[in-house]
C-alpha cells in the first residue's frame, strides 16, 4: 500500500505514520530522514543537497524528488511505503504521480489529519514544555515558529487537498482525538 499523510505542522503525521507503518510492514518515509541519510551516505544526490543546506536554501523539487525516488524503489518499500513531509506542492505531487507511473504504480490513499490551528498551538506547545522537561528542545516548537510554518503550509500544502480530493484518493481524519483513536480512525479510512 502506497499512502501519503497530510496535516499541518503539529498535526501528529510522524507519529502516524510510524503507527501505520508497523501495522502495514512497510516504511515511513520522512523527508527531513532522507534528506539526512543521502547527506550522510554522500551519495550525489546527497552532496548536492548538503552543498543547498549549507547555502542555507530550499533544497529544489529536483532533488528532493531524487532522493525520493531513490529511496521508494529500494526492496523494504516494494510492497508499500507512508510518505510523511512529501509532497509538500502541488509540482512535487505531479512528480511523485510521474514517478509512480513510470513504474507503473500509483498511490493507494491520501490521509489528511484535520486539525485546527488553535488546537495545534496548544499541541505545540505542550510539546515544548514535555521536551524541556526531558532535554530534548526543538527549536521550532514555539508559537511565533509554528505561525510561519503554518503559513507556509496554507500557502504551499493546502492546495494538495484539492489536487488529492479531485483524484478521489484523500481520506479526512479527525486529527484532535486521541493517538489511538487517530490510528483507529486512520485504519477504518483504509478499510473504507
Amino acid at each position: 500500500m502506497r499512502l501519503v499523510l497530510l496535516g499541518p505542522p503539529g498535526s501528529g503525521k510522524g507519529t502516524q505514520a510510524v503507527r501505520l507503518a508497523k501495522q502495514l510492514d512497510i516504511p515511513a518515509l520522512s523527508t527531513g530522514d532522507m534528506l539526512r541519510a543521502a547527506v550522510s551516505a554522500g551519495t550525489p544526490v546527497g552532496m548536492q543537497v548538503k552543498a543547498t543546506m549549507e547555502r542555507g536554501e530550499l533544497v529544489p523539487d529536483k532533488l528532493v524528488v531524487a532522493i525520493v525516488a531513490e529511496r521508494i524503489r529500494r526492496p523494504d518499500a516494494r510492497f508499500g511505503f507512508i510518505l510523511d513531509g512529501f509532497p509538500r506542492t502541488v509540482a512535487q505531487a505531479e512528480a511523485l504521480d510521474d514517478l509512480l507511473q513510470a513504474d507503473r504504480l500509483r498511490l493507494d490513499w491520501v490521509l489528511q489529519l484535520k486539525v485546527d490551528e488553535a488546537s495545534l498551538l496548544g499541541r505545540i506547545l505542550n510539546r515544548a514544555t514535555e521536551a524541556m522537561a526531558s532535554g530534548n528542545v526543538r527549536a521550532d516548537d514555539n508559537e511565533a515558529a509554528l505561525r510561519v510554518r503554518l503559513a507556509e503550509y496554507r500557502a504551499q500544502t493546502e492546495p494538495l487537498i484539492t489536487y488529492y480530493r479531485a483524484q478521489g484518493i484523500l481520506r479526512d481524519v479527525d486529527g484532535l482525538r486521541s493517538m489511538d483513536e487517530v490510528t483507529a480512525s486512520l485504519n477504518e479510512a483504509l478499510d473504507a
